[in-house]
């Protein structure tokens, strides 16, 4: 059985290796990168300790602080501000900071996050008091540089640096945000006004451009197609013309295709004229010639009257029932057979040169044989099949 002083011993020497390890314990540290400690022995500033690891005197040296030497971000609350119109905007503000010296931050000024708040608002009244609204909302650049080399200057000797201010929100009263709002409105409206404008006045342009194009291609087109269309109906008259050269047709042909055309003429209510060519009095006169009867003597006769053989043209009786009348007729005499056959021999001759002369300018040669049998027999010629 251990006797009193073994337990004790046994205490004692607990109490030693305890006493030890807390020694040890308190004087290591270990500080990690981007931190800094500031030391402290009996009471007074004895050193910084930055990132590594260091040795302190138990029981005499003592941590006062740890400073985080990282930039870090403080965002403050909303701040009631008036501008130089008298309106009272509520701005929020975010300062990026970093401590430069671990010394100053923690002897030369207390609490240096508060320091900085206030600073900064004081700072924000002193700049936007002498703005208005519309500069205000228009220039945080400006402000935020202002604010950024005061805070700089002031914060400077606490052994801290402001990086950057920035102005998170710039909140106007309610009624002057939904004037802002109508006056937004009000511009966008006049700019879509301006472009639709604008649209109605390109449209309008290409469309007058498309219709001058359409127009210049429909002309050019008619004009082609009158050009061609002429072209077709010279064509098809000087073929219609040749083919009428080559058949050799003569006046009794013509005079029939007058007598057709007779029927088209008068078709219609509002034909109230008729216009005779004068080629059918002539072309009348050479139907009348080939198909009447030849006198005796070699002059036709025709149905209107008979010759007396010397030329004589024969009168027109008055009937017997206007004897008894008291009214004197004036004599009617009719043109002698003889001498119409001979004007519409004339004018067969004549028509037959002007074809032959119209033949040859097509260049077809003339055949006499082909309008042999067109030409009327004069008082003694002979008929080829006569001859034959």
């Amino acid at each position: 059985m251990d006797s009193p002083g073994q337990i004790i011993g046994f205490i004692i020497i607990a109490l030693v290796a305890i006493f030890v390890i807390v020694a040890i314990s308190r004087s290591i540290r270990i500080v990690p990168q981007a931190g800094a400690l500031i030391i402290e022995r009996l009471g007074r500033y004895q050193s910084t300790m930055y990132a590594g690891l260091h040795f302190l005197i138990p029981f005499i040296d003592r941590i006062r602080a740890g400073v985080d030497l990282r930039e870090r971000v403080v965002p403050f609350q909303p701040q009631p501000v008036i501008t130089s119109d008298n309106l009272v905007v509520s701005i929020d503000t975010v300062v990026y900071y970093q401590v430069t010296d671990p010394k100053a931050a923690t002897y030369e000024i207390a609490d240096y996050i508060q320091a900085i708040e206030q600073l900064t608002v004081t700072t924000i009244r002193n700049i936007i008091g002498s703005m208005d609204l519309e500069q205000t909302l228009t220039s945080r650049d400006q402000i935020n540089g202002q604010l950024r080399g005061v805070l700089d200057e002031a914060t400077g000797r606490w052994g801290i640096r402001v990086n950057r201010v920035e102005l998170k929100a710039i909140d106007p009263p309610p009624s002057v945000q939904g004037a802002m709002e109508q006056q937004m409105r009000a511009e966008r409206d006049r700019r879509a006004a301006i472009l639709t404008a604008e649209g109605v006045k390109q449209s309008a342009i290409l469309t007058a451009e498309g219709e001058k194009q359409s127009a210049i291609l429909t002309a050019e087109g008619q004009a082609q197609a009158s050009i061609l269309k002429a072209q077709g109906e010279s064509r098809a008259i000087l073929q219609v013309f040749d083919a009428i050269h080559r058949g050799d047709a003569d006046p009794k042909l013509l005079a029939y295709q007058y007598l057709q055309m007779l029927p088209e003429i008068a078709n219609g209510t509002s034909s109230k004229l008729w216009v005779i060519p004068t080629e059918f009095t002539a072309a009348l006169g050479s139907i009348t010639s080939a198909f009447g009867p030849e006198p005796s003597g070699g002059a036709p006769t025709g149905g209107r009257g008979s010759g007396d053989g010397g030329g004589n043209r024969p009168s027109v009786q008055t009937p017997d029932h206007l004897d008894a009348l008291d009214v004197q007729l004036p004599e009617t005499s009719l043109q002698d057979p003889a001498e119409a056959l001979r004007e519409a021999r004339g004018q067969a001759s004549e028509a037959t040169a002007e074809a032959t002369q119209a033949g040859e300018s097509s260049g077809a040669p003339f055949d006499p044989s082909a309008s042999a049998g067109q030409r009327p027999a004069d008082d003694g010629d002979v008929p080829p099949s006569a001859n034959q």
